[in-house]
Parts: C-alpha cells; sequence; structure tokens
C-alpha cells in the first residue's frame, strides 16, 4: 500500500490544491526572475560570468543548508502555519534585495536573494508532501505535473515583466563604455540598477497579503500514516536507499534544469546574440516545460507509468543535448530550450518515488529532497568555471548527459523497486490469509 491522506482531505482536496497551486506560482516567479537577473548584474555591477552566476549560487544554496532546518520549523509551527512564515521571509528577502540594489554592494544583493532562498526552502518542504499525499500515491506526478504548470506558468511571466522595466541592456553597456567620468559611469550604473528596486519593493508587499491570507485561510494540516515498507521511528534521518538516491537525482535534475532555464541566456550570448533577445530565452525554456507538463498529465500513469516516463525523459534529454551541441546560433538554442520538455517530468516523478513509504518520516526525506535543489548553485557555477577555458558547447553537452543518465537509471531503480514491493506485499498477503 501507498501513503494515504485522512478521510477528510481526501474530501477537500480541490481547495487545498487550488491554494497549493497559487504557492508554486509564487515560488515559480522568484525561482525563474534569476534567469534575467544574470545579465541584469553582469551590467549593474560589471562583472564576469563566474561571478554574476553568484545570483544561482546564492539563491539555491539556501535549499541545502535549511531544508532540514526547515522540517523541524514546520513540525514546531504545523505546514499552514509554516507556509506563512516562509511568505514572510521571502518578503524580507525581497526588501533585502531591492535596498542593496539601490545602495549598489553586489553582497547584500545575494544575501537578499539567500534569505529569499530560505523562505523558498520552507515553502518548498511544506507544499510537496502536500501534493503528493493530497490523493493516491502512484497519481503523486500527476498532481505535481499540474503544480509544474502553476510554476512554469509563473516562471514564463518572470522574464516578461522582468523585460518591461529593464530594457536596452545592450544600449546601458554601450553608455557604461562611453563614460568619460568615473562619476558619469557611476551615474548611469545606478540609474540602471534602480529599475529593478520598487519591482522588488512591490513584490515584498504582495507577498505579505498572500502570507496573511494563508495565515487566514481553512487549508488542512497533512498527517501521514505509515505504509509498512520503512519502520516507524518518529525521529532521526530516513536510510531508505531510494530516498537517497532520489536526492541525488533532484541534484542532478534542478542543475540541468538551471542550465536550460537559467543560463540559456548566456548560452545564447555565447553565440554572440543580442542580450536583448537572450534575456527572453528563459520563456521558451519554461513554456516547452509547459507543453511537457500537460504531456505528463495525460500520459501518467494511464499510458506510461511515472517510473518509464522518468526513462523516455531522460532519453529525450540526451537526444536535444547532443542536438545543441550538432548546431549553432538559434538552432542551438532551440534545442536547450527543448530541454524543458525532457526536464517537465523529472520532479514530478522522482519526488513520489523517493518519499513512497516513508510515513512519520515523510516531513524528513522531503527536507532532504529539497536540499538537493542546491544542484542548482553548484552545477551552473561548474558551467561557468569550464566555459572559461573549453568550448561552451561541448561543456554543456558533458554535464547534461551525467545529468541525464543518472536520472534515467533511477527510473529503472524505482520501477524495479515498486515491482519487488508489490510482491513482497502480495506474499506477506497470501500468508496471513
Amino acid at each position: 500500500m501507498s501513503n494515504q491522506p485522512s478521510s477528510n482531505i481526501l474530501q477537500h482536496t480541490t481547495k487545498p490544491l487550488i491554494i497549493v497551486g497559487i504557492l508554486f506560482f509564487v515560488i515559480g516567479f522568484f525561482t525563474w526572475i534569476n534567469g534575467p537577473l544574470i545579465p541584469f548584474v553582469k551590467v549593474a555591477f560589471t562583472l564576469n560570468d563566474f561571478n554574476a552566476f553568484f545570483i544561482l549560487f546564492a539563491f539555491y544554496i539556501s535549499f541545502f543548508i535549511f531544508s532540514l532546518p526547515a522540517s523541524w520549523v514546520l513540525k514546531k509551527t504545523g505546514m499552514k502555519n509554516g507556509l506563512s512564515i516562509a511568505l514572510l521571509v521571502m518578503a524580507i528577502g525581497a526588501l533585502i534585495f531591492g535596498q542593496f540594489i539601490k545602495f549598489h554592494w553586489y553582497l547584500g544583493v545575494l544575501i537578499g536573494l539567500f534569505v529569499i532562498g530560505i523562505g523558498l526552502a520552507c515553502l518548498q518542504t511544506a507544499v510537496n508532501p502536500y501534493v503528493s499525499i493530497l490523493g493516491p500515491i502512484e497519481k503523486g506526478a500527476q498532481r505535481q505535473a499540474m503544480m509544474g504548470i502553476c510554476n512554469k506558468g509563473a516562471g514564463i511571466l518572470a522574464p516578461i515583466i522582468f523585460g518591461l522595466f529593464v530594457t536596452n541592456i545592450g544600449g546601458i553597456q554601450n553608455s557604461i563604455n562611453a563614460a568619460t567620468s568615473a562619476a558619469e559611469k557611476m551615474g548611469i550604473i545606478s540609474a540602471f540598477a534602480n529599475k529593478v528596486y520598487y519591482p522588488y519593493m512591490g513584490m515584498a508587499v504582495i507577498l505579505l497579503l498572500v502570507a496573511f491570507a494563508i495565515y487566514r485561510s481553512n487549508l488542512p494540516e497533512i498527517k501521514n500514516e505509515d505504509d509498512g515498507q520503512q519502520n516507524r521511528s518518529k525521529g532521526g534521518i530516513p536510510t531508505s536507499p531510494r530516498l537517497w538516491f532520489g536526492v541525488l537525482c533532484i541534484f542532478v535534475y534542478v542543475g540541468i534544469e538551471v542550465l536550460a532555464g537559467s543560463v540559456i541566456g548566456t548560452y545564447g550570448e555565447g553565440f554572440h546574440l543580442p542580450v536583448d533577445t537572450t534575456k527572453f530565452f528563459t520563456s521558451f525554456t519554461l513554456i516547452a516545460m509547459l507543453i511537457g507538463y500537460f504531456a505528463g498529465i495525460i500520459i501518467t500513469p494511464k499510458i506510461l507509468s511515472q517510473e518509464s516516463y522518468l526513462v523516455v525523459s531522460n532519453l529525450l534529454g540526451i537526444i536535444f543535448a547532443v542536438g545543441a551541441w550538432l548546431t549553432t546560433g538559434y538552432t542551438s538554442v532551440t534545442f536547450i530550450a527543448l530541454l524543458g520538455f525532457a526536464n517537465s517530468m523529472m520532479w514530478p516523478a522522482i519526488f513520489p518515488i523517493a518519499i513512497r513509504g516513508l510515513g512519520e518520516q515523510t516531513a524528513s526525506g522531503s527536507a532532504l529532497m529539497i536540499m538537493g535543489i542546491c544542484g542548482g548553485a553548484i552545477i551552473p557555477e561548474i558551467y561557468s568555471y569550464y566555459i572559461e577555458f573549453l568550448n561552451f558547447q561541448t561543456v554543456f553537452v558533458g554535464i547534461a548527459i551525467i545529468c541525464y543518465v543518472c536520472m534515467g537509471c533511477y527510473g529503472i531503480y524505482g520501477y524495479l523497486d515498486l515491482k519487488r514491493s508489490k510482491t513482497a506485499h502480495s506474499l506477506f498477503i497470501k500468508k496471513n490469509v
């Protein structure tokens, strides 16, 4: 048997999923706005690629540091109150980010992103078990796909909205280069940096309002029941090999997802495509992911199990990555964007497989999975380091193939593990009949 929600939750899943969908929209917006932030900070703070990529590092490393503490916070506050606290922390991070953009202090900007990431770590730790447990676990990938539509829909909008405030990046760079004095150069940079100050102040206010709305909502608390596959100890760290393999897969998945989504603009710049065009490339990847989610909802579990679909998705990822390597310019960028389609069902499939059977340890297991999001901090930095002295396409395809092979093996492992569990359960039933 799999994890089952309480009968009360089973009868009232629609409204909670709508609320969680709104939260996934918030997560998506703040996650995917980091892509267009990279070319912005390169100009605003006169940075190279390696240092500009600390935008991603500061944001994603917070998941590694705070995800497990977040599970402890949630145990003390409850899921619902934890969601409100997470949104409040994100609002504080947005305020810090905006203030230090205004003061033109890059380290302060990174601190603001780190604080936003802390809030998101708590938010992710809380909402993902909701999606996985509010219904049959074998349909967890389908529900995760529905949440992914909310997440990536926000991600598509984020670069577009960002582009309305931050325009003519290439022209600003030319003006900075043409400045005849340090004071003139600093004036241009400061005016450019201030373009994101008020948007982030506005986002802080919106987060505060959503936090209050969640606090006043009737979102139910979730209590997990053990399915007998794990021991019933409520304390300690889960030891399930399937979970830890899943943590590794989330690490590489988020890494390749960020490369395909947030780094696609920098990839396009490698072909000398205009910066004011490349800043919108993140939206193309997320459109492909959105299409992939709709496909996943149709295909799983009616046509393919989430384990089988995971293997197929990784095969597509390898094919698209090689296609990007063999082509150039907009064609190569198109293949990178298509990785969004391949990536779309990775998280929806990996997460339910990994937490299946954790019972009372679901919160801790979820926290460990969220820690794996730090792959978005590490893998893009590896990419930015090696492109300094190796061909950027070769580096990209090399990293991509390693990631996809790892996740494809997990799909096979998950299938064999599920088959073994069903066989053991059938033997147990026969023995006790």
